[in-house]
């Protein structure tokens, strides 16, 4: 069985079928045009460059198209980069769907569903409660099939699903070592903070920015409708205010995309459990390839570090 795009090292030759997520088109120095491709299969991501392009080239070679490559993994500023040596659209002929190359979240839908359903149910504050089931019900659906974002962390079929468990799971880890933390709404927070995004984005299989997504965010979305849902549910009170600040604040400062920093202290602690699960996937995937004693590639959203595999890590522990 051959390997995923995400295992194959730098000097590795390739012969794939790949997905192409997203086109960015260029001009080299010589004034010719070229096409960057972002391509992916069910394990991982690559981008690609595709030189001295013309008008016919542009037009095959868009986002939702399954190609065959043949090419060599290169390594390109301390990231790894396929050179395309051969590129061909498929057809009916290659027997493949679109659903083969979408990576998807390790847990199943269902399963992502009940443990935030659980959640939910553990919550005792009436107001908080209520307003969290009706969003996340009105969102369920597109919530369970979501990317957490178009790249760095979490960019896959579910990844927004999987990234809520995870993060409640750490919610109640420190609720449970620090009592003071109002579960309640540490609940609410992580599992509405990240919600706008079924509207954010275009969905799992070339995920893109939307309209309403451009102009206004995940971020302004969510807090708008946390609004609305108050009124339908006529809850008034400090609660919806207070919720309304956590998922504003939740991205920690105004250059990382918060109206306003943390000024609550679940508001802090879900910034931060936010940030831990995010960077914890960001390095379990580029660590996941590496072997033992060597560095990971570049990691742009964690100051383009790259990171080492210590040689005497044990083997991860089975439940």
């Amino acid at each position: 069985m051959k390997k995923g795009i995400h295992h194959h090292q730098i000097g590795d030759s390739i012969e794939l079928y790949l997905l192409i997520k997203n086109v960015k088109k260029g001009t080299a120095s010589n004034g010719k045009p070229f096409l960057t491709l972002q391509m992916s299969d069910k394990t991982g991501e690559i981008d690609a460059k595709l030189w001295s392009v013309s008008p016919e080239d542009e037009a095959t070679f868009v986002s939702s198209v399954i190609v065959h490559v043949q090419g060599e993994i290169q390594d390109f500023r301390g990231m790894r980069q396929l050179k395309i040596k051969a590129i061909r659209p498929t057809s009916g002929m290659d027997q493949v769907r679109h659903g083969d190359f979408l990576p998807s979240a390790p847990l199943s839908p269902e399963e992502m569903l009940e443990r935030v359903t659980q959640y939910i149910f553990e919550m005792s504050n009436p107001k908080l409660q209520r307003i969290t089931r009706h969003l996340f019900k009105k969102h369920q659906d597109k919530f369970l099939q979501s990317p957490a974002a178009t790249k760095n962390h979490h960019e896959y079929v579910a990844g927004l699903a999987y990234h809520v468990v995870s993060m409640l799971d750490l919610a109640k880890a420190m609720v449970n070592l620090y009592p003071s933390l109002d579960q309640d709404l540490l609940y609410a927070g992580v599992i509405l903070h990240d919600l706008g995004k079924v509207r954010e984005l275009s969905g799992p299989l070339v995920s893109e920015y939307t309209t309403e997504g451009k102009l206004l965010g995940h971020i302004t979305l969510m807090v708008n409708e946390i609004e609305e849902a108050a009124k339908e549910l006529e809850i008034e009170g400090e609660e919806v205010l207070v919720l309304q600040h956590l998922v504003l604040s939740h991205h920690g400062k105004g250059e990382w995309g918060s109206p306003k920093a943390p000024l609550i202290k679940e508001a802090e602690i879900l910034h931060m459990i936010d940030n831990i699960d995010a960077k914890m996937n960001m390095m379990d995937r580029a660590l996941e390839r590496v072997m033992p004693g060597e560095f990971s590639e570049r990691i742009f959203p964690m100051d383009n570090r790259s990171f080492y595999k210590p040689t005497f890590h044990a083997p991860p522990i089975e439940y």
